[in-house]
């Protein structure tokens, strides 16, 4: 049987181009907005805020199966590999809804 999941990614990113926070956010704004409408990600810029090249966002992502979420992560990290050629570090934790209490 299967049982929904839930993955969330930490992502690690590098602006070189951006030459003050105001560039950054301009760029970081269109990221989030592809991750969470083409990719179906909720996401939060949770570290680095205060640094013009870098940023840190926390990514969610829901699927009915591992499998799925597992598709889904791929589906993101490789999205960002493509926006980011110089470089972008993703770290996942997946976990089932029953793991974390919430299924009956």
């Amino acid at each position: 049987m299967s049982h929904p999941f839930v993955v969330v990614l930490r992502i690690d990113l590098h602006f070189p181009d951006a030459a003050s926070l105001k560039g950054k956010r301009k760029e970081l704004s269109s990221v989030k907005a592809q991750l969470h409408g083409r990719l179906g990600a909720a996401v939060a810029e949770v570290e680095h805020q205060d640094l013009w090249q870098r940023a840190t966002l926390a990514v969610a992502l829901t699927a009915g199966s591992e499998s799925g979420a597992r598709l889904q992560a791929d589906r993101v990290e490789n999205w960002l590999l493509d926006r980011f050629p110089q470089g972008v570090r993703v770290e996942r934790a997946y976990a089932s809804l029953e793991e974390l209490g919430v299924a009956s």
